[in-house]
């Protein structure tokens, strides 16, 4: 082991696929996505499409065979990292214009608030509050405060979504503002903003600035669905041995 920093010590097999950029195939007792398919078979989720890099040969390999799954798994390749707008854009195919739940493949989140997403009969996104992700999570208070802040109307419907919030406009949203951990519920409508939404002033095409521009356009609506549930982020080294010692218990049935 060695020190990844922040104090944290990864074993081998975790030092190998952080370095690799592999979060998904973190070993956490087994790989992480293994767990986040598990909580989507939980949730009645039968086919999931996991968006990869053109030299992504570790999940092609543990995903060689999945006829023992309880979730069928396909692969999508995204020729260059582009950005998360561009990422959804390689899974076009693969849901044949029907709707569809995305997230990232370094959250892993709880069957309820995948059930509630994936039962909406509209577009919709999970709002997490902040207090439930710092209590029942992984993740540090001053890490959710860089998080998405999401604006709702008085409909419920989201009406503004702020990435990286500065201290001021965080304060002006107050304690209860609620906070994107990129959980939707999406139909084919999504696929054209995200071809016509402009790069980020960090040059990536951004899905939160595909989903703005749904909503500023009127290309459709999304509904927030208030979330009060953890979620277990794997976003940094630092994050690892906690993650491990949470799931230690589990067994992953994806």
């Amino acid at each position: 082991m060695r020190d990844a920093g922040g104090g944290a010590l990864l074993e081998p097999e975790q030092e190998r696929a952080a370095d690799a950029g592999l979060k998904a195939m973190m070993p956490v007792g087994r790989p992480f996505v293994d767990y986040l398919l598990s909580a989507l078979a939980d949730a009645g989720i039968e086919r999931a499409c996991l968006v990869i890099a053109p030299d992504a040969a570790g999940i092609r390999s543990h995903f060689a065979d999945s006829a023992r799954r309880r979730v069928q798994v396909e692969l999508a390749e995204q020729a260059r990292p582009l950005g998360t707008a561009d990422a959804v854009l390689a899974a076009e195919s693969f849901t044949a214009g029907e709707p569809f739940l995305l997230m990232n493949g370094d959250n892993l989140y709880t069957a309820p608030v995948l059930v509630r997403l994936a039962r909406c009969p509209e577009p919709a996104t999970a709002a997490f509050s902040r207090a439930a992700l710092t209590r029942g999570g992984t993740i540090p208070a001053d890490r959710i405060e860089r998080f998405a802040l999401l604006e709702a109307d008085a409909d419920g419907y989201l009406r503004r979504i702020v990435e990286k919030p500065t201290p001021e406009l965080l304060g002006g949203f107050g304690p209860e503002a609620r906070v994107s951990m990129n959980c939707w519920r999406f139909d084919r409508r999504v696929f054209d903003v995200c071809r016509t939404v402009g790069p980020s002033p960090r040059g990536e095409l951004e899905l939160p600035l595909a989903v703005q521009r749904a909503i500023d356009t009127g290309a459709f609506p999304v509904r927030v669905l208030p979330a009060d549930e953890p979620v277990l982020d794997l976003s940094s080294r630092v994050d690892v041995p906690a993650v491990t010692t949470r799931l230690q218990s589990i067994t992953p049935r994806p």
